[in-house]
């Protein structure tokens, strides 16, 4: 009797820990120990709305490395980004001592046109001038915008939401798709805040549109309720996000401190996407762990390509028939991986 009380207890114990985390590697099986070099750990479903949210909880890969993020280097006035008067490429560079860190998806605010950094970058420090691609995340505009600079771009405190637009410019590298995604995106967060968020000073602005009012308003019940998940957490790398029960994208990073730094942009623009795909009197569940799991697994399967972003960082890229993966190396730490991003493609009815 003894004994059968035991195990019903087990029992009870794994029914409510197996929904909460599971442990596996990338290439692993769910509920065996992940191997320590890409070992990681589960845990959620965390949800508000139709946003839902994983941590992804792992070790440090880069040890000692404390990056500061172009939106801090920018504010310290660490690092200057500088108009070029190409649409898709920019000038970047750190006048700082420190290393910056540069992501794919960073919008840079003024010069000619908003822009959106199409490479993940790492600055060494006093790094002189270095090109970096870049996509216009605004249409017709190519003149001072009130009192910003125009030679110059101050402030990143977004990054683009929605993930036909990252993929537009990650994958298909298509800036005349950019664009229509960026239009496709102003609609649909105007028809779920019941105004028009395109700003009058340029109305193809992203960067005015994800500063509208109704869409902060929008997303800051989002953002408020997902927020503190982080908190007390030492050891979170990453996370997935789904929206309307499908998961949609992740970001894992190489080292916890680095991640921390991203994740109020990330969630925003997390948010800001959950927004624009809300579906008014539709309930959606969450994605089950091993699911998660299994695009995590998937995604860095297919043909691995390369391309040199600068002599430091390499981008290396695969896809499979439902996700892209893109992974950011740097050749400084032995070609060890910074960023992994999963992107799962949107299957259209």
């Amino acid at each position: 009797m003894k004994t059968n009380l035991i195990s019903l207890v087990a029992g009870l114990v794994l029914m409510v820990a197996a929904p909460l985390a599971i442990v596996g590697a990338w290439g692993g099986h769910a509920g065996q120990a992940a191997p320590e070099k890409d070992g990681y750990r589960l845990e959620g479903p965390f949800t508000q709305g139709n946003l839902t949210v994983f941590l992804i909880h792992g070790k440090d890969k880069i040890k000692g490395v404390t990056f500061i993020t172009l939106q801090e280097a920018l504010v310290q006035k660490k690092v200057i980004v500088r108009e070029t008067r190409s649409v898709n490429e920019l000038s970047i560079e750190n006048i700082s001592s420190e290393e910056v860190y540069v992501q794919s998806g960073d919008i840079v605010k003024g010069g000619q046109q908003d822009r959106m950094m199409a490479v993940d970058l790492i600055l060494p420090p006093r790094s002189g001038k270095i090109p970096i691609s870049a996509f216009c995340v605004e249409n017709g505009r190519w003149s001072k915008r009130g009192t910003e600079e125009v030679t110059v771009f101050n402030s990143s405190a977004n990054v683009v939401a929605g993930r036909d637009l990252k993929l537009a410019a990650k994958n298909a590298e298509s800036q005349g798709e950019v664009w229509k995604q960026v239009a496709v995106a102003q609609d649909k967060l105007s028809a779920n805040t019941g105004t028009r968020v395109n700003g009058a000073a340029s109305p193809t602005s992203f960067q005015l549109a994800l500063e509208n009012k109704e869409v902060q308003a929008s997303a800051d019940s989002y953002v408020k309720a997902l927020n503190g998940i982080l908190n007390g957490k030492t050891d979170v790398i990453g996370y997935v996000f789904a929206i309307n029960g499908q998961i949609n994208s992740a970001d894992v990073y190489a080292s916890s401190a680095l991640f921390k730094k991203l994740w109020p942009k990330l969630l925003q623009a997390s948010a800001i996407e959950a927004v624009a795909e809300l579906r008014r009197g539709e309930k959606f569940t969450a994605p089950p762990a091993n699911a998660v799991q299994g695009f995590l697994d998937d995604s860095p399967k297919g043909t691995e390509k390369q391309k040199d972003v600068s002599s430091r960082v390499q981008m290396v890229t695969r896809e499979s028939e439902d996700n892209v993966f893109f992974e950011t190396r740097d050749r400084a730490k032995s070609d060890a991986w910074v960023h992994r991003n999963y992107i799962k493609k949107d299957k259209k009815d």
